[in-house]
């Protein structure tokens, strides 16, 4: 819901209903993960997809359906038919899509939803997807840390389900949970669909150059919040970097050190130092390198530049472990000579690194494509470590 509720909020502020289908369930190799969702306002526009392409004219034509009548339905789109046309999935997976009205009257709540988002404030939403009771159908329950509001049929079901919901709350999924009628654990009838919108992760940018600029664009793109830590003034503005959440003026080791005694860096946090200068990057890697675990470290510098720092960072007392978290040169190997190309470069080895991808062409493996989760850890060091001899995504001239 959250990439289509800017789309949405028009047509509910006016009273108008629109047909929002979610993605509430895959299996096997599927297009998009749950959450995705597709909207169809009050006068027809279509945002969003659940399917990419596969099956969005049939979800299109079953929300206006739905969005005409008020009658949520929960459908189910497998294998595609190509002799006969059929609607379905060339993939070969499955999806759930849970297809329901979108008004004031069916989801009063969604206007502190949108606040709470848009302020970077934890919200999950528990909607009813399925009840032998079609009048709890599309019921929703607004979660937060500190509670929750909203009313999905009994305040049995809405204590369950409040309480079992803040742990994915915490972590930032989406699941589906199963219920007896009236909310009873260990049983069945009802199963609830729960989306949560936390915090955007953070990406942290040390270098205001031209490069730093490309990075914020494409961290922007991915869904980070970003942004851009510069000691120097006259680089360091708003209007050299639009893309950017934030653009901050200070020394950066100083900035990172400051966020960390905060807890404002998580697990989920990207840092990328792209200054490549000593007194700039060997500060602020040491204080990300003795810190508490982030996504990523990254750090732009030729093999020579690679090379120095490392022996730095080794004199500044950075053990060998340690040192094994570092991504240096940064970003995979792509022949990239712009900044944009470079940028697309470092976005690729994040996003390798998040999902345990190989960076290998797709053409030349014989696996699935689809990584179903997220590994439990870090993928084997020796194959992740930074090399002073791999091939890098910058050349010698543009990383110097």
């Amino acid at each position: 819901m959250r990439d289509v509720l800017a789309a949405m909020m028009p047509g509910w502020l006016q009273g108008g209903t629109a047909g929002l289908a979610t993605v509430v369930r895959t299996f096997r190799s599927a297009p998009r993960p749950p959450g995705a969702s597709m909207l169809v306002t009050a006068t027809g526009e279509v945002f969003g997809s659940v399917s990419g392409g596969c099956v969005e004219g049939a979800v299109y034509e079953l929300a206006t359906q739905v969005k005409a009548d008020r009658q949520p339905v929960l459908v189910s789109y497998g294998i595609s038919d190509d002799d006969a046309f059929s609607v379905g999935l060339t993939c070969g997976g499955t999806i759930e899509v849970f297809v329901e009205p979108i008004s004031q009257q069916t989801f009063a709540e969604l206007d502190r939803v949108r606040e709470d988002i848009e302020a970077s404030r934890p919200v999950g939403v528990a909607t009813v997807i399925e009840h032998p009771d079609p009048g709890w159908l599309g019921r929703h329950l607004v979660v937060r840390p500190d509670g929750f509001e909203g009313e999905l049929g009994s305040d049995r079901a809405n204590q369950a389900v409040g309480d079992d919901t803040q742990g994915l709350l915490a972590a930032g999924r989406n699941s589906v949970l199963t219920y007896g009628p009236d909310g009873e654990r260990l049983d069945a009838g009802m199963s609830v669909f729960f989306a949560s919108y936390s915090p955007r992760p953070r990406m942290l940018v040390f270098g205001a150059i031209d490069f730093a600029a490309a990075l914020a664009r494409l961290g922007t793109f991915l869904g980070y919040y970003v942004t851009v830590c510069d000691a120097r003034a006259v680089f360091a503005t708003p209007a050299r970097f639009p893309d950017a959440a934030e653009v901050v003026r200070a020394w950066p080791h100083n900035y990172l050190s400051e966020q960390l005694a905060r807890g404002l860096v998580d697990e989920r946090t990207v840092i990328c130092v792209l200054t490549h200068d000593p007194k700039f990057d060997v500060p602020v890697l040491e204080a990300a390198l003795r810190g508490r675990p982030v996504a990523y470290i990254g750090a732009m510098g030729s093999r020579r530049t690679h090379n120095d720092r490392m022996a730095r960072l080794r004199a500044a007392g950075l053990s060998e472990e340690q040192l094994l978290n570092l991504h240096s040169p940064v970003g995979l190997d792509l022949g990239a000579r712009t900044p944009e190309e470079t940028a697309v470069s470092i976005g690729a080895e994040i996003i390798a690194l998040q999902w345990g991808g190989s960076g290998e062409p797709l053409g030349s493996r014989a696996e699935r494509i689809h990584h179903d989760e997220m590994p439990e850890q870090a993928p084997d060091t020796a194959a992740a470590a930074p090399q002073a001899d791999q091939q890098v995504a910058q050349s010698e001239a543009t990383n110097a």
